[in-house]
């Protein structure tokens, strides 16, 4: 269970992964052992999964954000896993979920422009048949993106 201080470190942290480990022993009041015995302890029951540096897609030359709804007919196993190793081939694919509701899943590709997102197309729609419907949503404007979970 998480106490008051593994939050406070963890808020320090979705803000500024690359803070000193004396700068966020400071601001929970720790000195840097317990500091750095808590971050471990984080790290290994795997609330921390990663520290990594985030990049502004537009640049970079990936200005185009697109939603893409998947609906299937086959939902064997075999092609679940199946298409799970197709879409982690795919790099545009910055996140993946399943999805309840009207479809089945839900991708987050990130490209340079139309021309790249119609590549991908073609590339899934024919990497995998028992896709019954591909409709793809695009972002004109990021209005609020944030990769900190409010805890």
């Amino acid at each position: 269970m998480l106490d008051a201080t593994d939050r406070a470190l963890l808020r320090l942290l979705q803000r500024d992964a690359s803070l000193s480990l004396a700068a966020l022993a400071e601001a929970v009041h720790l000195t840097t052992s317990p500091c750095w015995k808590r971050l471990k302890r984080l790290e290994e029951c795997g609330v921390i999964t990663a520290r990594v540096a985030l990049l502004d897609a537009e640049r970079v030359g990936l200005g185009l954000t697109a939603f893409v709804q998947l609906k299937t007919c086959d939902h064997s196993r075999d092609w679940f896993e199946r298409f799970v190793a197709i879409i982690e081939s795919f790099e545009e694919v910055t996140e993946f979920y399943r999805m309840a509701g009207d479809y089945d899943y839900l991708l987050k590709v990130q490209v340079a422009d139309m021309n790249a997102y119609d590549h991908v197309y073609k590339r899934l729609v024919n990497s995998l048949e028992g896709l019954s419907d591909v409709s793809a949503r695009f972002a004109m404007e990021r209005i609020k993106s944030t990769t900190a979970l409010p805890i």
